[in-house]
């Protein structure tokens, strides 16, 4: 068989990376070895081909010679990477492919099924690039204005980050506002939505980006002889990559009067960052009742196929996944109806668990909202959804004061996470500092939880995040949530008195918070890790003050005088215990005291965990059930709380550097009145032994069980897993140390 004959065989890929069999790439490494020289990489911004003059009809691979740039700039990148930066066993068919995919691109006979296929094979292959190391952590800073690592402004909205081999790539718009709300963010810029182009950035680490390229600018045809200039809306759009062409297809809304109104146009390049081409306009999508789509992403499942994830355009309240057509991802194909009821907008999906989740906001323009989730019923993302249920931690501050823009879901070494990258339309709405802010989300339960931080630190190798150290426990500390003026403002309970958002906030923001007549309001923060923290906020009026409470009852107040401006107030020293904390503003009398910009900073590193102990409430330990931080006396910040069920289990992942037997220590509490738990111990997949959880009294009450066990070298898995509809007691931690004896 013949190398051509192996490509035009080979089935749909079955990964999201295009998986190509290895027969295939092994045929193609040895019919084409690497020519002495490679050609250097050519400037993105020079990667250009002829424009078309009309629109393009079906295309599929073509057989004769290709005209295609992209392959040799892929290959001139991917020869800067280093081996001794990877693990040996991923570098080798990696290199293969590196190899095969230099001669394809220096032989000017070799067809479009040649160019893709070694395009496909050598993405594919980087894709599957391990680190010899794992990696950092690197610090995700929301509600600020993001830059590039060259300090430029990174304008990129209503977009998506695509991994496409082993880089991300990140597409959105830029528009005129972007620029006018950054430069003065001190009011509204409605009407400001002119497009100016959809740059492309790049990452390793999904933090720090270069800037590449403009892959379209108000230039760019989109037939019949229009371009993106004369259209009056460009927006939400998404990148898939087609093996058979080796196209990169961006599909992103247009209204454009001259090519016939509302439409899906979409457009194609050789690269990841080429400047890319008009490929076809798709006014109506089947079984939806509009042209065009209401808001749109993209979405690339684990088997490698691409959907469009939409609504309706008018009403916007049916929501729909289409699939893209496989042989050039140049078509729409009829959308499947998945979810019907009120007006969303944001519409996005991800995967966690094997589970497809569909989210959107609410339908009241550029504002923020909790996210909606659709989750899936069976395993086809085409198939049966849930009725629409509100995503858990979403409700205090608007999902951060954002609305749904997309998901990024990595697949670490150690646990796979999913990043919500949610848009602040700021330009649009007023609603605070920043355009995106990203947070990441996990599996609590048998549902997924949204964390709202405001600083915290990601490693993209390990997949592992935690909460970074200038976070701010408050959320909706700058009393943005709202789109209106309200007389109960979001994330905080009223007390007393009146209580409202008012105009005007500190430093030109939007609103700030005012309690009069007595009054008051307080927030509940679910979690604090034990630690000193500072209070710090702007205030002006009368006098009031600011009251944190511990969750040992401990309270520190801060007084606030009265003053005609601005002023900023801080408290210093707060010693807080690990658990909940609460927040608590009132006023002093009739007059009314007006806060903004509320702060509570972990300042002192506290007090670090034992070696070898690993907490039930942090990843990668996994709990079928609630992290909770209700019951005092817990260690870190919280507890696995499992729900009452058979199987409703514990997990921790532990490492070992050798084979050895390890004495295991279980922190627990078991305040109920039903007699022992029982529980197995399961370590990696096979009973160890059954344990019995007797009383301890009180939910306050913990105490320690031991067992010994034996661990392999690497990973482990030890989960307690529940045999009775009681569930297990509430898990604190986990400690592992050697065997006494």
């Amino acid at each position: 068989m013949t190398e051509g004959d192996i490509v035009r065989k080979r089935s749909r890929v079955a990964s999201k990376y295009w998986k190509l069999t290895g027969a295939a790439l092994l045929s193609l490494a040895l019919a084409t070895p690497l020519s002495a020289s490679t050609a250097a990489a050519e400037a993105p911004a020079t990667q250009t081909r002829a424009a078309q003059a009309g629109e393009l009809q079906d295309q599929g691979a073509a057989a004769g010679p290709a005209v295609d740039r992209g392959l040799e700039y892929l290959v001139s990148d991917y020869q800067t990477r280093t081996p001794t930066k990877y693990t040996a066993d991923s570098w080798k068919p990696f290199a293969k492919a590196l190899t095969a995919a230099a001669g394809v691109a220096d032989d000017t006979s070799a067809t479009t099924s040649e160019v893709a296929a070694a395009k496909t094979a050598l993405m594919t292959s980087a894709a599957d690039l391990k680190a010899a190391d794992e990696g950092t952590f690197q610090t995700i800073t929301n509600n600020t204005f993001w830059n590039d690592i060259s300090g430029n402004p990174i304008y990129s909205q209503g977009g998506g980050v695509f991994k496409f081999g082993d880089t991300y790539y990140w597409y959105g718009v830029h528009y005129t506002g972007a620029e006018l709300y950054r430069a003065n963010p001190t009011r509204k810029y409605d009407g400001n939505v002119s497009f100016v182009s959809i740059p492309v950035y790049s990452s390793k680490d999904l933090v720090n980006w270069k800037f590449e390229n403009r892959v379209a600018t108000r230039s760019t045809g989109v037939g019949s002889g229009a371009n993106l200039g004369g259209a009056g809306w460009v927006g939400r759009l998404g990148v898939s990559y087609n093996e058979n062409t080796g196209k990169y297809v961006l599909a992103v809304q247009m209204w454009h009067t001259g090519r016939g109104g509302h439409g899906v146009l979409l457009l194609q390049g050789d690269s990841p960052t080429d400047t890319f081409d008009y490929g076809y306009f798709q006014t109506q999508i089947t079984n939806s009742p509009t042209t065009g789509t209401g808001d749109q992403t993209v979405f690339t499942d684990d088997n490698g196929k691409d959907y469009l994830i939409f609504s309706n355009r008018e009403g916007r309240s049916r929501g729909f996944v289409a699939k893209f057509r496989e042989s050039d991802s140049l078509r729409i194909e009829p959308g499947v109806e998945i979810r019907r009821g009120a007006g969303r907008e944001g519409n996005a999906m991800f995967k966690l668990d094997g589970k497809y989740y569909h989210a959107a906001s609410d339908l009241h323009g550029w504002n923020t909202s909790v996210n909606y989730v659709n989750e899936s019923t069976s395993s086809n993302v085409q198939g049966s959804y849930s009725s629409e249920y509100v995503l858990a931690g979403t409700e205090m501050d608007y999902s951060h004061v954002t609305q749904t823009g997309f998901f990024v879901t990595v697949k670490g070494t150690k646990q796979n996470t999913v990043i919500y990258a949610g848009d602040r339309w700021a330009d649009f709405a007023w609603n605070g500092i920043g355009y995106n802010q990203w947070v990441p989300i996990t599996k609590t339960g048998t549902r997924p939880q949204f964390h709202s931080v405001s600083q915290w630190q990601f490693n993209a190798t390990t997949g592992e995040w935690r909460v970074g150290p200038a976070n701010n426990y408050i959320l909706n500390p700058d009393i943005q949530a709202d789109r209106i003026i309200v007389s109960s403002v979001r994330g905080w309970r009223n007390l007393a008195g009146s209580v409202t958002n008012v105009n005007g906030g500190v430093n030109g923001s939007r609103f700030a918070l005012q309690v009069s007549n007595s009054g008051g309001v307080e927030q509940r923060i679910e979690s604090v890790p034990a630690g000193t923290y500072t209070l710090s906020l702007h205030a002006r009026g009368s006098a009031g003050q600011v009251v944190i409470t511990g969750a040992n009852g401990s309270q520190r107040t801060l007084g606030i005088p009265s003053s005609s401006g601005w002023a900023k107030r801080e408290l210093t020293g707060i010693e807080l215990p690990g658990g909940a904390a609460t927040v608590t503003v009132r006023a002093s009398g009739s007059g009314g005291v007006t806060v903004d910009q509320l702060s509570l900073v972990k300042t002192s590193a506290g007090t670090p965990a034992p070696a070898g102990r690993y907490e039930a409430e942090t990843a990668p330990a996994q709990c079928r059930g609630t992290i909770d931080s209700n019951q005092a006396g817990y260690s870190g910040s919280g507890f696995c709380n499992g729900d009452s069920a058979v199987g409703a289990f514990a997990e921790f992942t532990v490492n070992s550097e050798t084979p050895r037997t390890a004495t295991l220590g279980i922190r627990f509490a078991h305040g109920g009145t039903t007699g022992a738990r029982p529980a197995n111990l399961v370590v990696n997949g096979a009973t160890a032994g059954a344990l019995s959880f007797e009383s301890t009294g009180a939910w306050t009450t913990w105490t320690t069980k031991t067992v010994t066990v034996s661990l392999n070298a690497g990973s482990n898995t030890i989960r307690l897993d529940p045999t009775s509809a009681a569930g297990l007691p509430n898990v604190d931690y986990l400690d592992v140390g050697a065997a006494a004896g």
